[in-house]
């Protein structure tokens, strides 16, 4: 039982940082195009002799 009290607290540090990532992530911008990159990657930029 002594171990949880080294569990718990990094068990809801990890939480934390998850959602923190998650936060950071929508405030960048990381979700607002979504159909975007279903396009572009049917964009020919690539092919040679353009």
């Amino acid at each position: 039982m002594d171990v949880l009290i080294f569990l718990i607290p990094i068990a809801l540090l990890l939480g934390a940082l998850g959602l923190a990532a998650f936060l950071w992530s929508l405030k960048s911008g990381q979700y607002d195009d979504l159909e975007g990159a279903k396009w572009r990657i049917l964009d020919d930029d690539d092919l040679p002799g353009k």
